[in-house]
Formats: C-alpha cells, structure tokens, sequence
C-alpha cells in the first residue's frame, strides 16, 4: 500500500513511520501523498483513536528532499499542492496526533512535528527552522503553529537564526510534552499513545476543534461553542460510561463512542 512510509494499527493506535533512512526520511511528492492518504485511513477508522508519526533510523525528518526543487520551481503550488493538505488533514482529525521526535526534525520536518497535537522527544531529537539557511521562510504551518507554542519572539528567533535547538531546551521552552532516554523512548511513546487511545476520543476531538476556534473568535463565540461541544459530549457513550464508572467507584472503560 505505502512505498515511503510505513502504516500499522495497534491497540487502537495507528503508527505512520516515515521510511526513508537513507535520506533522513526527507519529503518527496510520494510521501506527502502517502501521508495525506494514511491519515485519511485514520479518520474513516473507528477502531483507531490515537496516531503516533515518527522516523526511521536516525532522524524523524531533515525536510523537503531538496534533489526535487529547481530552479523553475514554483514554490507556492508546490506548497499549495503538497504541503498544504497534509497539514490541512492532520488539524481536521478529531483524533490525538502523537509527534515521536526520535532525531532531527528540520524545516518541513520540524513543521510536522508543529501540526501533531502533541511532540514527544528522545534525548537524540533536535528542532531546527532550517529554511532561513538556503534563504526561504518557514511554512507548512510553521509560522501559524510556532508562535503558538513558544511565544513571538522565541519563535521570532528560531526563525531567523535557525540554530539547533536541542531536546532538554525543547522541553524548556514548551516546545514538547517529554524527553527520554534514546533506549527507553518508543517504550514511552507507546505508553503514552495507548493512553490516549483509551480515553474519551469524541470529547478528545471537540477539545481539539475548539482549540483552533478560540485562536480566532471572542470570549462570547467561545462561551456558545464550549456549550454545544458539551451537549454533544454529553450525548457519547462515554459520558455515560463515566458517569456511571464514577458512582460505582471503579475505572471507566471508554469506547471512543
């Protein structure tokens, strides 16, 4: 089914590895298709309620293949064409996306690891906005997600001096969740995609969803929005099922219904 990625489901958790080693699992057109389809399989799965995105060998993703840009390369369309909708599917999935950054994640890399919902890092990993080095401006996402997550003028600074920044420092500026140990990381990851692949997954979406609303509306859009998610959580399986776990004083077994 997948040539430069790899897709496997299990325990409820879809991991997507992105599988070219020997060229720091950088982007190619097929790969940017290949992960638009998998996560496409993810949303119409029901029987998957978290996804892992992570790298094979060394790095999670030095970026765009550079041997497919040329001079006459319009960078938008290829943007507008490949970027864009990868981006795009992975903020509408109404499921948790895990960032496993088990080395390097540069440029368009490190912006696949921006869009997930959370970044989990080895010790190896490292972030670097490397498109100011070959005199481009982040993208995919980058600058939308960036400022959000570590303030403007940190962001401000990644951008425009481009210098490594390191996993601990990473974890420092809120950039991700967790650091461990490079033997002990997918162990961690594993644990904690299965984790949220066994909680409320519809009130996980709405979470997610409203999320992005606030970033653009006012309190009062807000105060409906957070009202109509909660009459839609009120109606899942799961509030039931936790409402009745709690007087019954025992763990809730949710379906992600």
């Amino acid at each position: 089914m997948f040539e430069t990625i790899e897709y496997r489901v299990e325990n409820h958790v879809a991991w997507i590895t992105l599988n070219r080693p020997d060229n720091l699992n950088a982007f190619t057109e097929q790969m940017n298709k290949e992960i638009i389809k998998a996560f496409r399989n993810v949303r119409k799965d029901e029987q998957v309620r978290s996804v892992v995105i992570t790298g094979s060998g060394r790095a999670f993703s030095a970026g765009e293949d550079l041997a497919g840009v040329h001079e006459d390369t319009d960078h938008a369309e290829f943007l507008r064409n490949r970027y864009n909708p990868m981006i795009r599917e992975m903020a509408a999935l109404e499921k948790p996306i895990i960032a496993a950054v088990n080395g390097v994640a540069a440029g368009a890399g490190m912006s696949l690891a921006l869009a997930s919902d959370f970044r989990l890092a080895s010790e190896k990993a490292s972030f670097v906005e490397a498109f100011i080095h070959i005199g481009l401006v982040p993208d995919s996402g980058n600058l939308f997600y960036l400022p959000r997550l570590v303030g403007h003028a940190k962001a401000m600074e990644l951008a425009v001096l481009g210098e490594k920044i390191k996993a601990d420092e990473a974890k420092n500026i809120g950039l991700v969740t967790s650091v461990s140990p490079e033997e002990q990381f997918m162990d961690d990851v594993k644990q904690f995609a299965e984790r949220l692949a066994c909680m409320p997954t519809k009130a996980i979406g709405l979470i997610k969803r409203y999320l992005y609303k606030s970033w653009d509306h006012d309190l009062n859009d807000m105060l409906e929005y957070e009202a109509y998610a909660q009459r839609t959580a009120g109606q899942t399986k799961d509030h039931k099922e936790g409402i009745n776990a709690f007087f019954a004083k025992r763990t809730p077994e949710y379906s992600g219904k």
